[in-house]
C-alpha cells in the first residue's frame, strides 16, 4: 500500500527531500531513497512500506533483547522490508536491503496488527528485524491504536533517525532496543553506512522521554573490538545517565558481506563487560552466547543472580516488586 509519507520537503529544482533521517536524501521522480521504502511519486514523498509486512511472529521479548522489560512475556513482531542503513554483518539482509516491492508481503493495516496481538495474548508489539525507522508511518499508526488498547510498544532500532520524527514517535514508546554499533564516526561510515552522533543524541531523546531503554553492542571482529572504543563507550554512557539501562555486548557470526571472519572470541565480549562494569555500567550482560552466567541478571548490591535465563527464556525470577529478593537493591527495569 503507498502512503503518502511524513517529514519531507520540496526542493527548488522539483525534487524531493526526505528529512526522516540524517541521510536527508533527495530525490528526483520515481527514485527511491536509501531506506528503499521511500519514493518521489508526481512530485510527492510516498512510503510503499505502509500495511505491507514481510515478517511476523510471536517471540519471547527475551529475543529483542529486551531482559529488563515485562521478562517471561511475547510480543507480536513486525517488520516490513527495507532499512535506512547497510551494515555489512546484516543477519537479515534478505529483507533489509530490498524494497516492499521485491519480497512477498502480508496485508496488515494497524488495526489488524493490534487485534492479533491481543488474540495472541501478547503484551507487546515489536517493531523490529528491519529497523522501523524505514517503516515509520505504520509504526506510528500502529503504535498509537495499541496504546489505546492497552498493548506496549518495543522499537528495535540502529536509531539512525532525525530528532523531530523521532519527538513525534515516543509517547506512544514504552521500550526501545537501541543497537550502539560501535563508539567510532569513521567505523559506522564503513561498517554500517550511518554515523554515531544521531544515534547518541536518540539514546538522550529515549532516557529523557521516559522510553525504557536497552542497548545492545555487536562485537565484530577485527572491526568494533576495540577495547579502548568500548571503554570510551561506557564512559560515554555513564556519563549521560545511562549507566542504568542494561547494555548486552552480543557475539558476532559470520554473515552477510563480513562471511570470511571469525565469531567473535567469548573472551573478547568478557573483557567488554569488565570495562562496562568498572565503568559503571550496572547492568552489563553477554548475548548470543547460551549457557555463558552473563545471560543472568546480577544484583549490582549483593552480587546473586535475580534474573535466570538460558537463550530466550526468563526460567527463573528473583525479584519481589522490582528489588531483588535476598537484598532489597532496586533492580532497574519495567516489571509488570
Amino acid at each position: 500500500m503507498n502512503k503518502i509519507a511524513k517529514y519531507y520537503k520540496k526542493t527548488d529544482d522539483e525534487k524531493i527531500k526526505c528529512l526522516l533521517c540524517p541521510h536527508e536524501c533527495i530525490l528526483n521522480e520515481d527514485k527511491f531513497g536509501i531506506c528503499k521504502t521511500r519514493k518521489n511519486i508526481s512530485g510527492d514523498l510516498y512510503t510503499l512500506a505502509y500495511s505491507n509486512q514481510c515478517a511476523i511472529n510471536i517471540d519471547p521479548i527475551e529475543k529483542k533483547p529486551l531482559l529488563h522489560f515485562l521478562p517471561d512475556t511475547t510480543a507480536f513482531s513486525i517488520a516490513t522490508a527495507g532499512c535506512n542503513l547497510s551494515c555489512k554483518n546484516c543477519q537479515n539482509d534478505s529483507i533489509s536491503q530490498a524494497s516492499p516491492l521485491d519480497v512477498p508481503t502480508y496485508k496488515l493495516s494497524p488495526e489488524d496488527v493490534v487485534k492479533k496481538a491481543i488474540e495472541n495474548n501478547c503484551k507487546s508489539i515489536a517493531y523490529t528485524y528491519t529497523d522501523p525507522i524505514a517503516f515509520y508511518e505504520y509504526t506510528l499508526d500502529t503504535a498509537k491504536i495499541a496504546r489505546k488498547n492497552g498493548i506496549k510498544n518495543v522499537f528495535i532500532s540502529a536509531g539512525f533517525i532525525n530528532q523531530e520524527p523521532l519527538l513525534e514517535l515516543v509517547p506512544y514508546l514504552d521500550a526501545a532496543n537501541i543497537d550502539l554499533k560501535s563508539f567510532d564516526n569513521n567505523l559506522y561510515k564503513k561498517l554500517n553506512k550511518a554515523e554515531l552522533q544521531p544515534v547518541l543524541d536518540t539514546l538522550k531523546t529515549l532516557h529523557q522521554n521516559n522510553v525504557w531503554l536497552e542497548i545492545t553492542n555487536l562485537i565484530v571482529s577485527t572491526w568494533t573490538d576495540d577495547m579502548n572504543m568500548i571503554e570510551n563507550m561506557c564512559k560515554w554512557l555513564y556519563e549521560n545517565n545511562l549507566h542504568n539501562y542494561p547494555l548486552h555486548f552480543n557475539r558476532f557470526s559470520p554473515l552477510y558481506k563480513l562471511s570470511s571472519l571469525q565469531a567473535t572470541k567469548i573472551s573478547t565480549l568478557e573483557k567488554a563487560r569488565d570495562i562496562a562494569m568498572k565503568s559503571g555500567i550496572k547492568y552489563a550482560l553477554i548475548g548470543n552466547v547460551w549457557g555463558h552466567e552473563a545471560e543472568n541478571t546480577f544484583c549490582p548490591n549483593c552480587k546473586k543472580v535475580v534474573i535466570n535465563r538460558t537463550g530466550f527464556s526468563s526460567n527463573k525470577i528473583f525479584l519481589k516488586d522490582g528489588s531483588c529478593k535476598f537484598c532489597g537493591e532496586p533492580i532497574a527495569g519495567v516489571w509488570g
